[in-house]
This record gives C-alpha cells, sequence and structure tokens, in this order.
C-alpha cells in the first residue's frame, strides 16, 4: 500500500445557517508521500473547507483525518512542524525587505539567517531579496510566502489557489517553485482550478464535486482511454462528412476542419476517406487532457444532481 502524507475518510462539514450546505460530503482522499498532488475542483465543490479541516483550522462534523498518520486534530501539534501552508494571502510589512521580512519569521520560530539565505535561493528570490515587499510583483509575493513556509523545512507543502490572481509569467513561476520543491523530496498538494498548469507539474490528482471524491490517481489513469478524437483537413467536408458517417462516425466542422468521433485512431479515419477518393491534408488526433476530463467528470455529477432534484419534486407533486 502507498504511504500516505494525507488520509481522510469519511470526512464531512455542513454548514448551518439560513440555508444548510453540505460542504464536505464523505470525503475519501489520498494523497502519497512524494511529488505534486492536484486537489481539483469547481469553485464551492469543498477544496478550502478540506484544506482548512487538514490545518485544524476548523472542525470536521464527522469522518477521520490523518496527516504522516497522525490524526488531526488531536495529535496536530506532534506533525504541525512538518506542515507548510498558505491559505489565504500572504501577509507581510510593505516596507521591509523580503529579506528582513523572513529573518523576523525566522526569529520568531528560533531559526538562523542561513535557513533564510537557503530559502531564498530555493524560490528563486535571492537576487531581490533586498528590494522592499511592497515593490514585488504578485508573483514574488506567493513565493516569498512560499519561502516562509519553508523556514522549518516542511515535509508537506499545501498550497490553496497558490496562482489566482497572477498573470501567466507569475503562474510560470509558481509552478516551476512547487515542480522544483517536489522534486526534492517533498509532498506538494496544490488545489486549483487551472487544469493545463496542475497537468504540466501533477503527478496525482483528485477530481471532487459536491464535497465528494469523483475521480483519483495519476494524470495517466484519470484520462484513461477515453475516446480520441481525429482532426482531418479536406477538400471536400461535406462529401467527407458523408462517407465518414455511413462508417457510423459523428463529425462536426471547426476552425476549417472536421472533428471525427468514434473512430480508434486517424488511420481509420484516413482509410474510410481513402476508399471514397477523398485524401487529407491534415489528420491527427486530438490530445485529451486533464481539463476535458475535469469538465466531462463535474458535468455528470451536476446532471446526477439535477435528476434527483427533479425526481423528488416530482414525487412531491405527486403526493400532493
Amino acid at each position: 500500500m502507498t504511504e500516505c502524507a494525507i488520509a481522510t475518510d469519511g470526512l464531512r462539514k455542513e454548514y448551518r445557517g439560513v440555508r444548510r450546505r453540505v460542504a464536505v460530503d464523505g470525503l475519501n482522499l489520498r494523497v502519497p508521500v512524494g511529488g505534486v498532488h492536484g486537489f481539483l475542483g469547481p469553485n464551492g465543490s469543498g477544496k478550502t473547507t478540506t484544506i482548512r479541516m487538514l490545518l485544524g483550522l476548523i472542525s470536521a462534523d464527522d469522518g477521520e483525518i490523518r496527516i504522516f498518520d497522525k490524526a488531526v486534530p488531536r495529535e496536530l501539534p506532534e506533525v504541525i512542524a512538518r506542515v507548510g501552508a498558505i491559505v489565504e494571502s500572504p501577509k507581510f510589512f510593505p516596507n521591509f525587505t523580503g529579506r528582513q521580512n523572513l529573518e523576523l519569521l525566522a526569529g520568531a520560530i528560533g531559526t538562523g539567517r542561513r535557513r533564510v539565505r537557503h530559502v531564498l535561493a530555493q524560490t528563486g528570490l535571492a537576487d531581490r531579496a533586498g528590494d522592499r515587499f511592497g515593490t514585488y510583483s504578485l508573483g514574488m509575493k506567493q513565493r516569498l510566502a512560499i519561502a516562509a513556509t519553508l523556514l522549518k523545512e516542511p515535509d508537506l507543502l499545501i498550497f490553496d489557489e497558490p496562482t489566482n490572481g497572477l498573470d501567466p509569467a507569475g503562474i510560470h513561476e509558481i509552478r516551476t517553485t512547487m515542480r522544483r520543491l517536489a522534486d526534492e523530496g517533498r509532498t506538494v498538494l496544490v488545489s486549483s482550478h487551472i487544469l493545463a498548469e496542475v497537468e504540466q507539474i501533477a503527478d496525482t490528482v483528485s477530481i471532487i464535486g459536491r464535497g465528494r471524491l469523483i475521480a483519483s490517481g495519476s494524470v495517466a489513469e484519470i484520462i484513461g482511454d477515453r475516446a480520441v478524437t481525429v482532426r482531418a483537413v479536406v477538400a471536400e467536408p461535406d462529401r467527407a462528412a458523408q462517407a465518414l458517417a455511413a462508417a457510423g462516425l459523428s463529425t462536426r466542422a471547426q476552425d476549417g476542419g472536421l472533428l471525427v468521433e468514434g473512430a480508434d485512431d486517424p488511420a481509420t479515419v484516413n482509410r474510410l476517406l481513402a476508399e471514397q477518393g477523398i485524401y487529407a491534408s491534415e489528420l491527427g488526433a486530438l490530445r485529451v487532457g486533464l481539463e476535458s476530463v475535469f469538465l466531462e467528470l463535474t458535468q455528470e455529477v451536476e446532471l446526477g444532481r439535477t435528476r434527483r432534484r427533479d425526481r423528488r419534486r416530482g414525487a412531491g407533486e405527486g403526493a400532493a
């Protein structure tokens, strides 16, 4: 069995107010030790609530949490030194330099200046350590927050939407930093809705919807053997579509080409077209990415929820 940095069983959190809302609903989460683990879900799916329960910031209504096999929150003091987290926007003194901000934090936890120099280098901030925090870009501010979490040399890093509000350059900086930290042997849990970015760095992922786990595993396992979409560019798209439809394949026009669904691979489409004297100038399989799978899975959850709600309404009307 793979060793887990984080494991939850039946985790549940419900908010009670004017309207009852279940934020996390029986979540069974497994984050293996080492590498980057993407924690994915639409807004409102329960990601931040889960992270807050992992860190002991809010209590669960039911279920179990274990971090490095220590029960949370009961044994959290025994393991918290191994955990670093960024849950909200970083708070630093704007008129202090990056180095001064870190030295203040280091002094509070009994860490020396050598460690400050080391984490600045780890996060690519050594050259800007003498600049005031207020002059930093959003990406640099986020990297300084990561540097702060590294002062105590944690084994597990938890980042909640760390690229929110960043431009492409800032996103690239944070992505590179997270990958480097994982390659050094740490476990990095990152929640995000930017699927393309997560796909580039994640070793494993968990996808949740409505507070429940709907898929988990390596990126390759999640994508799996989903249907191939073939793109073909031909001189006679209408005749090509008719030929492919006769073979049981569906097509639709897009960006000057035909998207073909239901074929095993591009060779099948090429053969069917050639049999009708139609030859493609361009032909290839479109890569199925994590984002398309994510959308498919979360839409299935929403569709199932809508159907259950409609059935309950129908039963209520029938009883009336």
